[in-house]
């Protein structure tokens, strides 16, 4: 990589982070393009080079920040996610993500407030950079490897995703109507069971 590229991907980085920074303690909407480039050190012109505007650097950062939940869950479980049954794996991937977000509030505040499947959609299937994953291939893979055939598998997992985030929400930011710890059983027995219902016969 060339000097010029380096110092292009320094600024770009240098933008997301200052968005996010401006985003979890100010708030997207009282957050200007203005604040994000005087924090970051660079011309307005140069976050247009990069951004289309503040809800392109939005969704670009749920992608990135969405990826980074998966590859450390990979990373953690890949010595034990082999021998895993598809129902185990996919339950292990969303139990460490869950203590993840429970350790990072903000992180889950920023994501939650913020997230449509549409944007969802976009995360797993176009990283941002080159460390980031593409969870569809992930997912895809375990499929595969399914011992079964799934009917509608992205309805599964779009029906998944909104379950889990819509109650971990709650759960982990305010124990409402419990703590995180006493709903994980319900919301895997569930999980479970959605699949179940998918699991071509």
């Amino acid at each position: 990589m060339g000097k010029v590229d380096v110092n292009k991907q320094q600024k770009e980085s240098s933008l997301l982070k200052t968005a996010f920074e401006f985003f979890t303690t100010k708030g997207f909407s009282k957050t200007s393009i203005s604040d994000i480039v005087g924090k970051a050190g660079v011309a307005k012109g140069t976050f247009y080079l990069y951004f289309k505007d503040k809800y392109d650097i939005r969704n670009r950062l749920i992608a990135h920040k969405s990826s980074q939940l998966f590859r450390s869950a990979l990373d953690e479980l890949s010595p034990v996610l082999d021998s895993l049954s598809f129902e185990d794996k996919l339950i292990r991937i969303i139990d460490n993500i869950i203590d993840q977000l429970n350790q990072n509030q903000s992180l889950l505040t920023f994501i939650s407030k913020n997230l449509s499947w549409g944007v969802f959609k976009s995360a797993l299937t176009a990283p941002v950079s080159d460390d980031d994953v593409n969870f569809y291939d992930v997912y895809n893979s375990m499929l595969k490897d399914a011992p079964y055939g799934l009917k509608d598998p992205e309805i599964m997992l779009y029906m998944i995703i909104e379950l889990v985030s819509s109650t971990c929400y709650s759960a982990i930011l305010y124990s409402d109507p419990c703590s995180i710890e006493t709903l994980k059983p319900y919301l895997y027995q569930s999980i479970r069971m959605m699949i179940a219902q998918h699991k071509q016969t």
